[in-house]
C-alpha cells in the first residue's frame, strides 16, 4: 500500500535545500517537510555534543510530523551524530556521507581525492573512512574550511567577498604537488551553492562532487526497500494520485530562509514557517 507520509530533511541551516532539491527531482510523488535550524548555524565550529543534542531537538520536532524517513542532510550531524539518532527512531534515518563518499570514489581518476568540509566534519575523518570502505587505495586529503557556511547562510554566494574566502580556505589543497588532488569532495551541502565559484578556481582538471544527487539516489532505494513510496508501483499520477506538498521551517529568519530557498527553487517557493526549539545558544 502507497505510503502518503512526508519525508523529514534536516539541516543546520540553508545548505539541505541543495539535498531537497535532488530528492524533488529524483522523487517528485513524495512530500516533504525541511527543517533548518538557522538560529544556531554553523554547527561546523561546535562542539561534538551541541551538534548531537541540537540535531536531537530538530530531528524530534519532524519525527512529530509523523515523516517516514528522515533525511540528515548537513554532513556535520552526519559525521557526529548518525550511529546515535538511528538508535533513537523507529524509522529509517539516512546521511549524506556515504553516497558522497561513493560518489568521490567512482569519480576520481588517479585516487586522489580532496575533501573540504567543517572543522567538525574533518575531525570525525568520517569522509576519510567512507572513502577507503569504498576504495582502500583512494588517497584522502581532508581541509576544514571554516569560513565558507557563514556566507552561504548570509545568502553571498558571489562577488569578491566570497571569491577571496573560497580561494584562501582551497589554497592548501592547490599547492601544485607531484601527486595533485583530481578529484574535490564538497563535504558541506552549503557549499555547492559556492560551486561556480569552486569550479572557476579548481579548473576543469579537477572533478567537483557533492553529496546531494547521490543521497537522493539513495533514498529512492531505501524507501523501495521498505516499502515506503508515496505510491504504489504502476499507480497513474494523472488518475487522482494525491499531488506532493512541500513545507519549510526554520528556527532563524524566514525572510532571510526564503530568499534563499527561492534561488534554487524559483519563485514558487512556498512560504516559510518559523519554529522556536529550545533556547538558542550564545
Amino acid at each position: 500500500m502507497a505510503d502518503r507520509r512526508p519525508i523529514g530533511v534536516f539541516d543546520s541551516g540553508v545548505g539541505g535545500l541543495t539535498v531537497l532539491r535532488e530528492i524533488v527531482r529524483r522523487s517528485p510523488t513524495e512530500s516533504t517537510i525541511y527543517l533548518g535550524d538557522n538560529a544556531r548555524a554553523p554547527y561546523g565550529m561546535r562542539s561534538d555534543a551541541e551538534v548531537l543534542a541540537f540535531s536531537t531537538e530538530c530531528l524530534d520536532r519532524l519525527a512529530e510530523h509523523d515523516v517516514k524517513a528522515i533525511v540528515i542532510a548537513c554532513n556535520t550531524s552526519t559525521a557526529v551524530g548518525i550511529v546515535s539518532l538511528r538508535r533513537r527512531y523507529d524509522i529509517p534515518i539516512l546521511g549524506v556521507i556515504r553516497p558522497g563518499a561513493s560518489a568521490a570514489a567512482l569519480a576520481t581518476r588517479d585516487g586522489q581525492v580532496g575533501v573540504i568540509a567543517t572543522p567538525a566534519t574533518i575531525r570525525s575523518h568520517a569522509y576519510l573512512r567512507a572513502i577507503n570502505d569504498e576504495d582502500p587505495a583512494v588517497r584522502v586529503i581532508e581541509h576544514a574550511t571554516p569560513t565558507l557556511v557563514p556566507f552561504v547562510e548570509a545568502g553571498e554566494l558571489s562577488g569578491p567577498s566570497a571569491e577571496a574566502a573560497v580561494e584562501r580556505e582551497l589554497a592548501a589543497l592547490l599547492v601544485p604537488t607531484d601527486t595533485p588532488i583530481d578529484t574535490l569532495l564538497l563535504g558541506c551541502t552549503h557549499y555547492p551553492l559556492l560551486r561556480p565559484i569552486i569550479a572557476a578556481l579548481v579548473g576543469q582538471q579537477v572533478a567537483i562532487v557533492d553529496s546531494a544527487t547521490a543521497t537522493a539516489s539513495a533514498l529512492a532505494e531505501l524507501l523501495d526497500i521498505n516499502g515506503l513510496r508515496s505510491r504504489d508501483i504502476g499507480d497513474d499520477d494523472a488518475a487522482g494520485s494525491t499531488r506532493a506538498t512541500h513545507r519549510q521551517l526554520t528556527t532563524g529568519d524566514p525572510e532571510r530562509f526564503h530568499t534563499l530557498a527561492s534561488r534554487l527553487f524559483g519563485s514558487a517557493f512556498p512560504d516559510v514557517e518559523r519554529i522556536d526549539i529550545a533556547v538558542v545558544a550564545r
